[in-house]
């Protein structure tokens, strides 16, 4: 028995399989928070000397919103048509996150994303605690606005509750005031209700489960302002404050409304924008004030195929107005920092964590990196941790697929760093012929390594994808003959998301596939990288892939 399947083993006794249903911590049990995990080989943003470097999570964790209880910092974001949705990470001091679970694992209407729906899903979300629990608001901009509760960040979460049934109402945030009051802020999407730039204050029932009225608008922002959106709701020294970004995802900048009223009229001042840096379109995200009185800003910024990454900028304060980032002429309007000293959160260091990325498949279920293309059923993977691997079964392609775009048992994960290799090793069992396992850059464009069985045995070759939204046919390269149903295969991601297809049958010498791809990003995500295992047409018994591990380096 080698190392790896004795450690497998001794782990499976220890861990207990986590029950899949709509709603729970994660894919599989909720870990401790202190527990420690694998830091990333690829991106630490905790310099080790009391400094960090922006970004602090250099992955597509869109549109983020943060809160802190006691000495614990929480973060959630964007998930739209991935399951299992809404992130939830932890972290002490702000800089370095741990990804402890999420909270649902299927996404409601259930029937609805049991196909991939890009682009929908759940949009910019809120998090709160209030009277002892976590809330969490997040939009679906074709349905509307969810309330889901846990006591527990780390779950179980409960069934999402609709508060606002509407097309187009998104990005919502609440406010529970001194007086007993309770408030809800929202933006409004065009593309689902022909309104946008717009800010709408509601109020709230006392628990926050239903909206009392259709909502106030308090502010327009076509003039000067257009896109706004993302609205985060707060009170400091009497003011009430609408954070929210305006200028659309690339290159726009961070909006700070403040009024003596909860319904204005407001002042509105730009607080945060690219000046002279290179990030882009610094906006969305959270204000937080640690246990020192310090305040920072968690945003993101738009990075093409790398996704939306998250970003952290000091903040002070002048005239009860927040100036973000470093102010080098004074005028109000900070621009974002690369580098600075870590928050002073009470202690000297935390241990340095990450968001994981590699997977050796030795603990009973998914690792909390992975999400599929669209609700997952049971059968479609299996984790065998005694045995050391994940089992994928190749899954039939749905009818009248045009390409990967609409098919569901992707197994995908963001790109964790600007520069990255990510190798797999396979062991495949098909049964019939047309039977395929792969490597995948999945995106508005994708390529893939893969090995597909022919009546002459298993072929490893490339495909690359162009225009798959508008259901564009795939380009194969090269086939080769392998010897053996053991292989690696790798991709390389370089500079521009630059990526070079690789595959190896000893996993020392691998060879080139096909020309470099450019990856893309999808619909309002970085582009994702990941597995699959399919098949055309159907059959009594369907065959599999096995996956030893897979490793970002």
């Amino acid at each position: 028995m080698n190392l790896k399947t004795l450690l497998a083993r001794t782990v499976s006794i220890i861990l207990t399989l986590a029950p899949l249903s709509t709603v729970s911590p994660a894919q599989t049990s909720a870990p401790s928070r202190t527990v420690a995990s694998p830091v990333s080989k690829v991106w630490v943003a905790d310099n080790g000397d009391g400094t960090y470097k922006n970004p602090i999570i250099h992955a597509d964790y869109s549109d983020p919103d943060a809160v802190r209880v006691g000495d614990d910092f929480y973060m959630t974001a964007s998930s739209f048509n991935a399951a299992p949705g809404l992130p939830i990470l932890h972290s002490r001091d702000l800089v370095n996150w741990r990804l402890i679970g999420h909270v649902f694992t299927r996404q409601h209407p259930l029937d609805v994303f049991s196909k991939p729906q890009h682009g929908g899903g759940v949009w910019a979300p809120s998090i709160r605690h209030h009277k002892g629990e976590f809330y969490i608001y997040y939009p679906d901009p074709d349905f509307g606005i969810y309330l889901t509760k846990a006591k527990d960040p780390a779950g179980p979460w409960s069934e999402p509750v609709l508060v606002k049934e509407a097309k187009g109402w998104i990005d919502p945030c609440p406010l529970w005031d001194a007086d007993g009051n309770a408030y809800l802020v929202s933006a409004l999407a065009a593309s689902r209700s022909g309104v946008k730039s717009i800010l709408v204050v509601s109020r709230m029932s006392a628990d926050g489960t239903r909206l009392l009225d259709d909502g106030i608008m308090v502010f327009d922002g076509h003039d000067k302002h257009p896109t706004l959106e993302g609205p985060k709701f707060y009170k400091r020294n009497g003011y009430y404050y609408i954070f929210a970004p305006a200028g659309g995802v690339e290159q726009g900048w961070q909006l700070v409304l403040r009024s003596k009223h909860v319904y204005g009229p407001y002042e509105a001042k730009v607080v945060l924008a690219q000046g002279k840096s290179p990030v882009n379109g610094p906006h969305q995200g959270a204000w937080i004030e640690t246990q020192a009185g310090e305040s920072w800003f968690i945003h993101f910024q738009d990075k093409g195929a790398y996704g939306r990454i998250v970003h952290l900028q000091p903040v002070k304060w002048v005239n009860d107005w927040p100036v973000i980032g470093v102010d080098a002429d004074g005028d109000g309007t900070g621009e974002p920092v690369l580098t600075h000293r870590k928050p002073n959160v009470g202690a000297t260091s935390w241990p340095v964590v990450t968001p994981p990325d590699s997977d050796e498949f030795d603990a009973a279920g998914l690792g909390l990196q992975w999400q599929w293309h669209a609700n997952p059923s049971t059968h479609w993977a299996f984790p065998a941790p005694p045995l050391g691997f994940l089992r994928l079964f190749n899954v039939p392609l749905p009818d009248a697929h045009k390409n990967f775009w609409d098919v569901p048992n992707l197994l995908l994960q963001k790109f964790p760093a600007e520069q990255f290799t990510a190798t797999t090793r396979v062991t495949f069992t098909p049964r019939t012929d047309d039977e395929e396992t792969g490597l995948v850059v999945m995106g508005l464009d994708y390529a893939y390594v893969s090995v597909k069985k022919k009546p002459a045995g298993l072929f490893v070759s490339q495909t690359v994808v162009k225009d798959a939204e508008g259901g564009g046919k795939g380009q194969e390269g090269a086939q080769t003959l392998l010897k053996g149903n053991t292989f690696y295969l790798r991709v390389k991601v370089s500079k521009e998301a630059a990526c070079q297809f690789s595959y190896s049958t000893d996993g020392s010498n691998f060879i080139p596939l096909g020309a470099p791809f450019a990856a893309r990003k999808g619909k309002w995500i970085g582009a994702k990288i990941g597995l699959f295992a399919i098949r055309t047409g159907r059959t009594r018994e369907t065959g599999y892939a096995d996956i030893d591990w897979f490793r970002i380096e």
